[in-house]
């Protein structure tokens, strides 16, 4: 098995300074903006970018993190039953700007299970999403983000991880291909 890695530790660190500043651009104090991260992976990258706003504006933000197992459309075809994560948002979003966090864009699947999950709490004003990593090639769903780390045109048989210091050793994104 082949692997490449897509961004090393000092490019990811470069990629959320500048994804921080993006999302500032428009939503300057943060004022009536929160961020979700998805359970599992997302909540690394959303923890990291909420480092990043805070340091620019020196000033608290709400971070939750969604859990989406139930409201995915493949929780009862898999072999294993499947282990949810935790909920936590300690905030309303009602009227809220939601920035929807989470590491790797692929189908989309992800993402239309976060919507329906987070609309459990409220409805809000507008909804963005923000990945790392955006393999553009793959989609089931009409699904695009609002801020990107880095595109990828990879292919089915491929797979992108994303390493995390939390849980590796190192922050890296490797493009695996059989």
């Amino acid at each position: 098995m082949n692997e490449v890695v897509l961004l090393n530790e000092k490019q990811i660190d470069l990629t959320l300074k500048r994804m921080a500043r993006e999302v500032l651009e428009n939503h300057p104090n943060f004022e009536n903006a929160v961020l979700l991260g998805l359970q599992p992976r997302g909540v690394f990258f959303a923890e990291r970018i909420k480092q990043e706003i805070q340091t620019l504006l020196n000033k608290e933000i709400s971070l939750g993190y969604l859990d989406t197992t139930f409201h995915r459309d493949d929780f009862r075809r898999r072999d294993e039953p499947i282990q949810p994560n935790k909920t936590q948002i300690d905030f309303v979003i009602e009227d809220k700007n939601v920035v929807l966090v989470d590491d790797v864009l692929y189908t989309g699947r992800s993402v239309r299970a976060g919507m329906d999950a987070m609309l459990s709490f409220g409805r809000p004003k507008s909804v963005e999403l923000m990945v790392l990593i955006d393999r553009r090639l793959s989609r089931d769903l009409p699904i695009q983000a609002n801020y990107i780390g880095c595109s990828v045109d990879s292919i089915q048989s491929q797979k992108v991880k994303v390493a995390w210091a939390e849980e590796q050793e190192t922050d890296q994104v490797l493009l695996y291909t059989a």
